[in-house]
């Protein structure tokens, strides 16, 4: 009951940030997500002290406010800054190289897809964006329950035994199917195989997106990101699909 009551008000919370905030407001939110995430990150790849994650959250947000404005100006300038911390980190903070790059990923794994999440909006609409999500709701949704019921094939048992290669087929046929016939409400130019391109292309990057963060969190011995959300772990939990399959998505929709 506890998952379901934190569920909806997850996603009720999220339906009206989509249709009713402006897009200042939803780019403001979109940066406390992005910070949220990567404070759990972090933690996963034992960073250290809270205090050590200041500058690469503070990065983290900044990348996400940047990259939410669709002309894409400061995709350099951010580029740039994260480099500079990386040799910072290296030759003043004491850290190996790996450690440096790992830390300095949560800006592009996490920062760079909110902010092309929130672009979209500013692009397409609240119908872009509910597209995109719904499709990747439609493939989690599709994935688990037909897991469940045929399931007999480990897709990844290394990194994440309970899913299935019959619930990963599933995922990809209703939420391909669903994208096919959904997709002409914002893309009525679209053809229908390049809405089927996109739909199998979404859920493919978002079931490594999936498997990423799994690969993440069995490394380091957890079972959540953190428990913020009762019944569904950490916000990074909820959104690690969606980090992988945005980029694709904002793409197309530039195109």
């Amino acid at each position: 009951m506890t998952r379901l009551l934190s569920g909806a008000a997850l996603a009720a919370v999220a339906l009206a940030a989509i249709l009713f905030l402006p897009l200042s407001g939803l780019r403001l939110l979109a940066c406390l997500v992005a910070a949220l995430a990567g404070r759990e990150y972090l933690a996963i790849i034992h960073t250290g002290r809270p205090v050590a994650m200041a500058p690469v959250l503070l990065l983290v947000a900044l990348t996400c406010w940047g990259l939410s404005d669709p002309n894409l100006s400061v995709v350099l300038p951010l580029l740039l800054a994260g480099l500079a911390w990386l040799a910072v980190e290296v030759l003043f903070r004491g850290r190996t190289v790996d450690q440096a790059a790992a830390r300095l990923l949560a800006p592009w794994y996490i920062g760079m897809p909110l902010g092309m999440l929130t672009a979209v909006q500013g692009l397409g609409g609240p119908r872009a964006t509910l597209l995109l999500v719904a499709t990747i709701v439609v493939s989690d949704s599709g994935q688990y329950y037909t897991g469940r019921a045929f399931g007999r094939r480990a897709l990844a048992p290394a990194i994440s035994p309970k899913k299935t290669v019959e619930g990963a087929a599933g995922g990809l046929v209703l939420a391909t199917s669903f994208m096919t016939l959904a997709g002409p409400w914002v893309f009525p130019a679209a053809g229908r195989l390049s809405l089927v391109l996109l739909g199998a292309t979404i859920v493919l990057l978002g079931i490594g997106g999936d498997l990423f963060e799994s690969r993440l969190k069995r490394t380091a011995g957890v079972k959540d990101s953190s428990a913020l959300i009762p019944g569904h772990g950490g916000v990074l939990d909820r959104i690690d699909a969606l980090l992988f399959a945005v980029p694709a998505y904002y793409l197309y929709l530039r195109a």
